[in-house]
């Protein structure tokens, strides 16, 4: 191998490299693993714990953890908010990024009933917003949007038909759902806050 060849390699590896850190460094998003979306948001319309209209294009261009519960309930959901209190807090000052609780009970949640439970938690509800609607509404979002709730679980007697889900749905700035999370599990919850901020650098 002449002393020639060995130059001209070393030259175009530090290029390559050279040419790998710059596009790295200009381009951070460029590199990262690619998720798969789960499913995308669709068009919805709610009104949040202050009476007003809130929809999908409320969120457009932040990034929204997602999940359903309602507030007489005294077994999964109380345990998931709570869970999902530190990554609040810890986010709570950063643009583009929401919570929004739905419930799944709107014949009680009427919006002055999510107002006391969201004082109740002592959130800025301008970040954790908690919002109710139609029945109909709510639970197709559940199901078919965010994907916290499987379609089969619905029939066609709506009066035994409640959704009772402790998942936690991840959306980025496109709508996309790219993570669901078990609420109940804090270990799972634990990347929350990391996975949140990479979502605001893509």
């Amino acid at each position: 191998m002449s002393k020639k060849f060995l130059v001209y390699t070393l030259f175009f590896l530090v290029l390559a490299l050279g040419f790998y850190f710059t596009l790295k460094a200009v381009m951070p998003g460029y590199f990262k693993k690619r998720v798969p979306a789960i499913s995308h948001v669709e068009p919805f319309s709610f009104t949040n714990q202050n009476g007003q209209r809130f929809t999908d294009e409320n969120i457009n261009g932040k990034v929204a953890v997602v999940n359903f519960f309602f507030t007489t309930c005294t077994s999964v959901c109380p345990r998931m908010n709570n869970n999902l209190k530190p990554a609040y807090e810890a986010l709570k000052n950063t643009p583009n990024v929401l919570f929004l609780s739905f419930t799944s009970d709107p014949l009680r949640d009427s919006a002055a009933r999510l107002k006391r439970y969201a004082d109740s938690m002592n959130v800025n509800t301008d970040k954790w917003i908690f919002l109710t609607g139609r029945k109909d509404s709510l639970y197709k979002a559940a199901r078919y949007s965010f994907k916290i709730d499987d379609p089969s679980n619905f029939v066609s007697n709506d009066t035994v038909d409640f959704l009772h889900s402790q998942f936690v749905a991840l959306v980025n700035r496109k709508g996309d759902v790219v993570k669901i999370y078990d609420g109940l599990k804090p270990s799972e919850l634990k990347t929350l806050e990391d996975d949140v901020k990479e979502l605001l650098a893509d």
